[in-house]
């Protein structure tokens, strides 16, 4: 898919004033797409997301296996079809665009996301090496969302991270930095309710070195220590806050050798779970897990599971419990009843000629994974069925309200690039009110 990596730079759109988000993307086709942007003149906030991916080493847009078993937890009963469920679950955007320094455009933008469907929405800040205490032009831009989506009646999520692989905090007082940084950040934004910590730690894009000596998980452990720091940091500042862990990609390739070393998701939690055993750690790492179940390509269904493999989508939620299970099962920290977001997800549409002018990067490949407006709005309606129907999972959250303008980029969104609603808006809408009236669908039990 789009995997070109781009270099983290700040764009001021001509789309009256809009802060264009810049792709980061990973190159593997073990690691699943990310966009992490920049906002501002300062580059003040960066977000990444993840994708279907194609890949570089030997198995080309092939879904990695092991020999590892997969074994599912019994979970809970499904929610019944109608109660205080429908009203809890959280249907949100993550879309840095929101972020912006004029307050009457940040306050628009929120709106029309309100008006799409969305409650919550998540932004993300970036860490930087030495830092200790998020900058003030950070600080002022976050303040500025966080009033537009108070008036929106928004939830605010903010992903705090460091960026790409080459700024992973690789030493323990770099993560002691970095925990200190998240802790002031929560204290400066008391509207923050989800901290969201880190952005997928299985792939290399996103966390360097991945593998140490005779293959082992490094990425793991050291992500291990990076969250627990940072819990216990914002839980000092901020006791409220729910803390996410995770975020990680719902694909990798386990194979320390390959051109860019990744870990599934599946090594990955098991991993974590060692890690956290054998830091003798009495504390949880972590409020609520985060996930991005993307597929591996726009046209695939959400329905599409993968019990024979190391691959986790949303149809694979059985999985991830009983992987969450084995990781945690005994310890302070929960397991299968840990709850779970869906923190990205998303499905393209391609540019129709009407609307070419307000994009660039016409010609890039990342053009062809597309699916038509009906498609988009069938698959985000069934992602709001399973997500809604697994008794575990708290929320999804669509990666964007607005089209990336550069093609290279995402066109996931509900609006084009300029701001136009697209035609699957209103079967998205439908979608969110039968999900709110509990009309959504019968959940199997």
């Amino acid at each position: 898919m789009k995997k070109a990596v781009l270099a983290a730079v700040v764009a001021a759109a001509a789309l009256g004033g809009v802060i264009l988000a810049v792709v980061l993307s990973g190159g593997s086709g073990d690691d699943s797409r990310g966009n992490p942007t920049t906002t501002g003149a300062q580059a003040t906030t960066a977000q990444s997301g993840t994708t279907p991916a194609t890949t570089s080493d030997s198995t080309t847009r092939r879904e990695t296996t092991t020999g590892r078993s997969t074994t599912s937890a019994a979970p809970a009963p499904p929610p019944p079809p109608r109660g205080p469920r429908a009203r809890s679950f959280v249907l949100g955007t993550v879309d840095d665009s929101l972020a912006q320094r004029d307050p009457r455009f940040a306050q628009a933008q929120a709106d029309v996301s309100r008006d799409a469907g969305f409650d919550a929405a998540v932004i993300s800040a970036m860490w930087h090496p030495g830092e200790r205490r998020p900058p003030a032009s950070l600080v002022s831009v976050l303040r500025t969302v966080s009033t537009a989506l108070r008036k929106a009646n928004m939830q605010l999520a903010v992903v705090v991270w460091h960026g790409l692989g080459r700024d992973t905090p690789q030493t323990p007082a770099d993560r002691a930095a970095f925990a200190s940084w998240a802790a002031s950040l929560m204290t400066d934004l008391p509207q923050v309710r989800y901290a969201i910590v880190g952005n997928e730690p299985n792939l290399s894009t996103f966390w360097k070195p991945q593998f140490g000596a005779g293959g082992s998980d490094l990425a793991a452990r050291a992500y291990a220590d990076l969250l627990a720091r940072t819990y216990d940091a914002i839980k000092a500042a901020r006791p409220n806050v729910q803390v996410l862990g995770g975020a990680l990609s719902p694909r990798g390739g386990d194979r320390p050798g390959g051109t860019r070393p990744t870990h599934s998701p599946t090594t990955f939690i098991r991993d974590l779970g060692a890690a956290y055993r054998a830091s003798g750690r009495s504390r949880p790492l972590m409020d609520a897990f985060a996930f991005h179940p993307y597929m591996e390509a726009s046209r695939d269904s959400p329905s599409a599971a993968h019990p024979q493999n190391t691959t986790i989508t949303l149809a694979d939620y059985p999985k991830l419990v009983a992987l969450l299970e084995q990781a945690f099962r005994g310890t302070s920290q929960p397991g299968a009843r840990l709850p779970i977001y869906y923190t990205e997800f998303g499905v393209q549409t391609a540019v129709p000629a009407a609307k070419r002018r307000f994009y660039s990067d016409l010609e890039s490949p990342a053009r062809t994974d597309s699916v038509s407006f009906g498609t988009q709005a069938a698959y985000y309606r069934r992602a709001l069925q399973l997500a809604y129907c697994q008794p575990t999972v708290r929320g999804l959250f669509i990666f964007h309200t607005f089209d990336e303008a550069d093609v290279g980029g995402w066109q996931s969104g509900l609006y084009f690039a300029d701001r136009t609603p697209k035609p699957s808006l209103p079967a998205f809408k439908r979608a969110v009110a039968d999900l709110r009236e509990a009309k959504l669908g019968r959940c199997p039990r």
